[in-house]
């Protein structure tokens, strides 16, 4: 017995390799380009939280301030690449307002106080993008 191979057949194998392998380079493709989108929005989720942090911070410290000194109105701080700005207006009750803001972000935090006695009663703290 005699094995003859076919000339169509003798192509086969390195067809099927191309195709294994544009199939294989289209899903390594695609997982690749998955992952960095899922890197870079977990990178916003992560610095919008870091911005919230910050200004929270300097709602904080403006509390701190205040019961220190009565009559603190505001500054500003730097907390690594984040430039928070905190005021202080009005009287009994007093409005404290912090903005974070780096240069993608910006937060601010806004809380109502009441000073009396040397004790500063939050009445209300609320964020806004």
């Amino acid at each position: 017995m005699t094995n003859f191979k076919r000339k169509s057949e003798a192509g086969q194998t390195l067809v099927s390799l191309l195709v294994f392998s544009v199939v294989a380079l289209a899903v390594t493709t695609t997982a690749i380009s998955v992952t960095i989108n899922t890197s870079q929005a977990t990178q916003a989720v992560e610095n919008r939280v870091y911005i919230q942090h910050a200004a929270q911070s300097g709602i904080e410290n403006a509390l701190l301030r205040m019961l220190r000194d009565p009559t603190y109105g505001g500054e500003s701080i730097t907390i690594d690449d984040v430039t928070v700005v905190t005021n202080v207006v009005g009287s009994d009750p007093y409005t404290i307002t912090a903005t974070a803001d780096n240069t993608r972000f910006s937060h601010t935090e806004e809380a109502v106080v009441t000073y009396t006695n040397n004790i500063v009663t939050i009445s209300s703290w609320a964020s806004s993008y």
